[in-house]
């Protein structure tokens, strides 16, 4: 490839009103993330505590 072909591919920076638009959607994204491997990490240990229960 030659240089002029990775032009369209640099990204010029964001004003600072999509920045902040930019930030709360990867806010967004990052809590949701959260939110699922907490619900995965509470499915695990209940998982476990019935197992132990059993035994």
């Amino acid at each position: 490839m030659r240089f002029y072909e990775f032009a369209s591919a640099i990204k010029k920076p964001l004003s600072p009103d999509q920045a902040k638009i930019q930030g709360m959607k990867n806010q967004v994204k990052n809590t949701q993330k959260a939110i699922k491997d907490e619900k995965e990490r509470q499915k695990i240990k209940a998982g476990q505590a019935q197992l132990a229960k059993n035994n």
